[in-house]
């Protein structure tokens, strides 16, 4: 039995498990990195222990370091969770070699799905449908790209090489979308290999990649697998995976809308083949690429998913629960308990839409989604709908640079699909996310298009249906916010209005008075914003604001206002931030950033700069100075929050200036490299 377990990671996987060992009895041990020795998983288990730094290196992918936390601790068991050393043979030996009890598959099946060349190999031998491919080492060179084109055009085809066939490189180790690019043409493949090395090297210690057709528009499905050690497999049925930005899952659900009884239990079957052929033990996932009638094996990956929840949610199970129960050599029933209703995840991360969606830092001043009945566990039992709420950060929790920028996971149970995504959908839309830019507004806006709704969707759906998702008014290419811009106008005067009460509040002379009051009218009050602009007066009337006709001011107060507009009430919810208003009404969540009425001065910046989007540490420059540059043309590589991001010139000219080298740390807003443009 299980008494003390150590979570060998962080955030809301950590809270995740830590949640069932209470439920359990079972003591738990959290680790921590400096740069998380405030987040709450750290402060949530019995016991904690910190590993030195911040880079993952040093702490949540050092072996050494983790199997001493347990052994320090008296723990007995180690779960690993997902990411970092989940997938780590070498990691769940060295826990058996020091009489630890291992949550997970053992190492010789970790090894043998943890390369996902060998592991297309061994599936094809058991019969599985896999797509041909080839690896591709250091120095990949076009040689090499004949060669490997002439074999996969082939048996994709039958025909002679086709340097335009789309391909797509893909990390051995790992998942996630790090270390993937799809390469088209084909030529641009040698430069690809090496930059997804590279990111794979970075993100889990092993920089092996290997390439393969590209199926467009295929749907991701994945299986949930199960089994114990009396060779019991469970399949609990298929998710579907299919929206998807730079190959990483965005929204999933079980079941799928598209997959029919006979499909289902093609997959099933293939996914406990796929788990019978090396001795699965615990929970694991079978993906497939799914196109017509084109079923084909992706990656087996040995441990929980990000996703789990839905399938918790539709089975009726703690999936936790069920690893440290099998861990303890208990035997699952002969089938799984069946399937009821339908579940949606959505994943909340930190990254501006504005900036092609760069991951974003800095403090989620307040984060609260209304109606959630359950967090870190499985709905009640005798629910017929609800929300989940798994996260890994809380009110006033620092998001740093180090790690990936999921800020938590939103889960909808209902009865059936519609029900599902609705509660999802308006959820989302009423939750306080405030003092970092979030993908929420995308989340709402695909699941309320009508070809979601319907079940339509693939990977590139997001591709797609580009010009409904986005264009909006934060810049080229941002989704468009929940709310129309007549909202966005009436939250900025609920905004104004409550700067205004706040003003009084504070006044220590005639506190009583509105604000502004003049006994001979005047110019109009104006707060403005980068977003927009608001004119308005109190008179003995009331209030009189341009461009708002029928509208009054029902009461005033720092953090709430309330409108009445065409005979209709609306409450606005406005909190105060250095630098961000957030105004959270039914009409949508609204983000303002003030102007001041006095800018202070700011340092002059070169025409031509290249600035470092975050903080970050430089990986590579691509240029020398004087050399000339291309539009579009990669000049610095960062590296941060585990992605590499390049950083490119704007316009075609000459490299001026050249502030940098590898290695280099750099905070957000260093002038990198300046371009002088071509005349």
């Amino acid at each position: 039995m299980i008494s003390r377990l150590l979570v060998a990671n962080r955030g809301e996987i950590a809270r995740r498990v830590f949640r069932t060992c209470r439920d359990l009895g079972i003591e738990t041990v959290a680790v921590f990195s400096d740069a998380d020795a405030h987040m709450p998983h750290a402060a949530e288990a019995d016991h904690a222990v910190r590993l030195a730094g911040v880079k993952p290196a040093d702490t949540y992918l050092s072996v050494e370091a983790i199997v001493g936390a347990a052994l320090g601790t008296g723990a007995d068991a180690v779960h690993p969770g997902y990411g970092f050393l989940s997938e780590n043979a070498a990691f769940a030996r060295a826990v058996l070699e020091a009489g630890l009890t291992w949550v997970g598959p053992s190492p010789e099946a970790i090894a043998a799905m943890g390369s996902k060349i060998e592991a297309k190999a061994l599936m094809a031998e058991a019969g599985v449908p896999v797509l041909p491919g080839f690896t591709a080492g250091p120095g990949y060179s076009m040689d090499d790209l004949d060669r490997d084109l002439d074999a996969v055009s082939g048996r994709m085809s039958g025909s002679a090489p086709e340097r335009r066939i789309p391909l797509l490189v893909k990390a051995s180790a790992g998942g996630g979308g790090r270390g993937m690019r799809v390469v088209e043409p084909a030529d641009d493949l040698p430069g690809a290999v090496e930059s997804a090395r590279r990111e794979a090297e970075a993100a889990f210690g092993d920089g092996t990649v290997f390439v393969e057709p590209l199926l467009r528009d295929a749907r991701h499905i994945e299986v949930q697998v199960l089994a114990d050690r009396h060779g019991t497999v469970w399949a609990l049925g298929e998710r579907e995976c299919s929206i998807q930005r730079r190959h990483q899952k965005v929204i999933e659900e079980t079941p799928s809308p598209a997959v029919s009884p006979a499909l289902r239990t093609r997959l099933c079957d293939a996914a406990v083949t796929a788990a019978k052929a090396i001795g699965y033990v615990g929970a694991g996932t079978v993906e497939f690429l799914v196109k017509d009638d084109t079923v084909a094996f992706l990656e087996m990956n040995t441990r929980l998913q990000v996703e789990h929840p839905v399938t918790e949610c539709v089975h009726g199970v703690d999936l936790v629960e069920l690893q440290l129960r099998i861990a303890e050599g208990a035997r699952l029933p002969e089938s799984p308990p069946a399937p009821s209703g339908h579940a949606v995840e959505a994943r909340l991360y930190a990254e501006d839409p504005a900036r092609d969606w760069l991951p974003q830092s800095g403090t989620l001043h307040r984060f609260d989604v209304p109606g959630v009945r359950a967090r870190f566990s499985p709905l009640p039992h005798d629910a017929a709908h609800g929300l989940r709420l798994d996260s890994g950060v809380e009110d006033g929790s620092e998001i740093g640079v180090h790690y990936d920028p999921m800020l938590a996971k939103v889960i909808s149970y209902g009865a059936d699909r519609a029900d599902a995504v609705r509660r999802l959908a308006t959820a989302l839309s009423k939750a306080s996310v405030h003092g970092l830019v979030t993908n929420r507004d995308l989340l709402v806006r695909v699941l309320r298009h009508e070809a979601f709704r319907a079940g339509d969707t693939h990977t590139g759906f997001l591709t797609e249906h580009a010009d409904a998702l986005a264009a909006g008014p934060h810049g080229a290419g941002a989704p468009v916010p929940a709310a129309e811009a007549q909202a966005v106008r009436l939250s900025a005067l609920a905004a104004a209005l409550a700067q205004a009460a706040a003003n009084r509040a504070a006044a220590t002379v005639q506190a009583g008075l509105p604000s502004g009051w003049r006994n001979v009218v005047s110019q109009p009050q104006r707060a403005a914003f980068e977003e927009t602009e608001v004119a308005y007066r109190i008179t003995r009337a009331g209030l009189r604001a341009e461009g708002f006709p029928g509208t009054s001011l029902v009461s005033a107060t720092p953090a709430l206002v309330v409108l009445e507009t065409s005979g209709v009430r609306h409450r606005f919810a406005v909190a105060r931030y250095d630098g961000v208003t957030h105004v959270d009404s039914p009409l949508g969540p609204i983000r303002l950033t003030p102007l001041a009425r006095l800018p202070e001065p700011v340092e002059h910046v070169v025409p031509g700069s290249l600035l470092a989007p975050m903080p970050g540490t430089v990986l590579r420059v691509e240029v020398k100075p004087g050399e000339p540059v291309a539009a579009g043309q990669a000049v610095v590589v960062v590296e941060a929050m585990k992605m590499e991001h390049r950083i490119t010139a704007p316009a075609a000219g000459t490299v001026s200036a050249l502030n940098v080298a590898p290695g280099r740390q750099v905070e957000a807003g260093a002038v990198l490299a300046v371009i002088e443009e071509q005349k």
